[in-house]
Formats: C-alpha cells, structure tokens, sequence
C-alpha cells in the first residue's frame, strides 16, 4: 500500500493557504491518526524536501502530515508577492494546526511539528506559543534572524536596514519592487565569483537545477520587506517557554547558513525535559534536504520520537 496525497487549501488571515495533505497507506477516514505540520525553508515550497522527502516519509510511517505553502509565496494568497516575515510565517503553523484540528480522522491532542532550516526556527518558535504542538522536531534548523543579521546582510544589519528602508520608502511612492535572489543563479557563476562555502553551493545546487528545482521555490525574496527578520530571534524565551519534547536532526559539517551552531544552540537552551540531538556524521545542510542515506537515517530517528510524544490517549 502506498501513501495517498490530497491538494487542499484552507482560510488563513484573509486569503487561503495551499497545501498538499499526505495520508498514510490504508488511510481509513473513520479511524484517528496523529498529524504533523510540516514547515518549508526560506524560498521554498511545499513541493521540495517538507513535502516530498519528510512529508512523504512520515506519512508513510502512519502520520497525517500537512505540508502547505507559506503566505505570500508559492501557491497561497497574500500580496505583494515573496514576502519572507517571520511573524506570518509562525502564524501560519497555527492555521496549519486549525486545519488540521478540522479534519475528523485527525487526533487533536496528537499533533506535532517538524520544519527544515528555516522553517526548523519558525517550528521552534510556534511551538513556544502554541502548546496544541505537543512534540517538534527542527531538522538542519535555522535561526533565520541571525542569519539576517550576520550573511544574509554581509554582518552588516543597520547598514541593510538603510537599504530596505530606502527601498521600502521608494515602493511606496510607485517605484517597482525589488525582488532579490538569495543565491546565485548557478553553481558556477557562484564558483566564479570566489564563493567556497559549502551552503552556499549546495544550496544553489538543490534549489537551481533539476535536483530540486520547483517554479514556486526558487529562493527569493522582496528586499523592503525583509527587515522584519532583523530584529527577530527564533530561539527567544526557549528557556522557559519551550517545554515539548524536541528532536534537532543535523548534519556534523557546518556551513556558511549556520544550522550546526543553531541547532547547539536551541539544544542547549530548550527547557523541554525531553530533548534529543541526532548528528548525522559526514552529512552537511543540503544533504538532509534530499540525499537518500542521510534522510533515511534522520526519518528511523523521527518516526519513532513521533510516535513515542504523540501516543494514542494524549490529551
């Protein structure tokens, strides 16, 4: 038997968001399955590694899993286009949730969250503020305002700040938007440019050619609207407020975006009592995206944490 997946959408703020909903092999709509939301990274969609690698895979191991599309971006509402708020991005794992909690054959009190890189981060940080999470995982997870403060602005914050606002400023008097690339448009214009860092290049790798390439997940951005990451931090309060039982997957070489030094980190400072690190040895970020050994490896560690956080009885 094999897992079925259904294209629903769903009433966020004030348009819809899109997803595609896995269902487990022998899906039987009168029984009650536990769910996961599953959160994609920055310029992503749900039609790369959240829905068709960890979805998929979850989904065959019994789950109700809902990949969706963020606000703005890929095939949700939402205008201007490609806006990337960490704000909005946590809000939508709460629609997600309502949704979920919608559906008969889904177990309310046994719902959990997983997210890569940067959706890792906004997993982390809904799950602070949403207790119907009741189990999380951050896989090769992002702490995207750090991210925007340190590479992403070239460690310059308040000097990418000016630009966003002049921007910003020059959008609101008619000029068009300014929609920006956060990679380069090939592996080797990024080899050219004297680009070594392994993120970097895996990335572009991933998200510009056939190994992951989608029309809806193609890594941008709109410049003026990116400076409500800037004074955003995934992990704020994790000390007290993140209490669920937590799952960080990464790989042990790090790179450039920072998941090996985020993912230390919210494993250090989470208050969850039960919390588990997996290391995947010789992996880097991209490779937990889509390579086979590395994803088979995280998902025998993720199904069986699911399944022992969100048991049947859970209220």
């Amino acid at each position: 038997m094999s897992i079925s997946i259904k294209a629903v959408t769903y009433r966020n703020l004030g348009w819809d968001s899109a997803a595609d909903l896995y269902l487990p092999p022998g899906f039987d709509p009168a029984r009650r399955y536990p769910a996961l939301v599953s959160t994609h990274p920055i310029g992503s969609c749900k039609e790369q590694t959240s829905g068709k690698v960890y979805a998929r895979g979850l989904a065959a191991e019994g789950f109700v899993v809902l990949a969706f599309d963020a606000s703005f971006q890929g095939a949700s509402g939402g205008e201007p286009r490609f806006i990337e708020d960490p704000a909005l991005r946590v809000s939508d794992i709460r629609f997600a949730i309502d949704y979920l909690q919608s559906l008969p054959y889904v177990d309310a009190g046994r719902i959990g969250a997983i997210g890569i890189c940067g959706g890792g981060g906004y997993a982390v940080h809904a799950a602070m503020t949403d207790y119907r999470i009741k189990a999380l995982a951050a896989i090769t997870g992002v702490n995207f305002g750090r991210l925007m403060r340190e590479g992403f602005s070239q460690f310059d914050p308040v000097g990418a700040l000016e630009a966003m606002a002049g921007q910003r400023a020059a959008e609101a008097q008619g000029a068009a938007r300014h929609l920006i690339s956060y990679l380069p448009a090939s592996v080797a214009e990024a080899r050219q440019a004297g680009i070594t860092d392994i993120d970097v290049l895996e990335a572009t790798d991933y998200y510009k050619t056939p190994r992951g390439q989608q029309p809806n997940g193609a890594g941008s951005g709109l410049l003026s609207f990116n400076g409500a990451a800037m004074a955003w931090d995934a992990f704020q309060q994790a000390e007290r407020l993140l209490t669920q039982p937590l799952m960080v997957v990464m790989g042990d070489k790090p790179g450039g975006f920072g998941a090996y030094r985020d993912g230390w980190d919210i494993y250090g400072r989470a208050a969850s009592p039960v919390k588990q690190m997996v290391l995947v040895e010789g992996c880097s970020h991209y490779d937990l995206y889509d390579q086979p050994e590395p994803v088979a490896q995280a998902l025998a560690r993720l199904a069986p944490f699911f399944h022992e956080h969100l048991p049947e009885g859970q209220a």
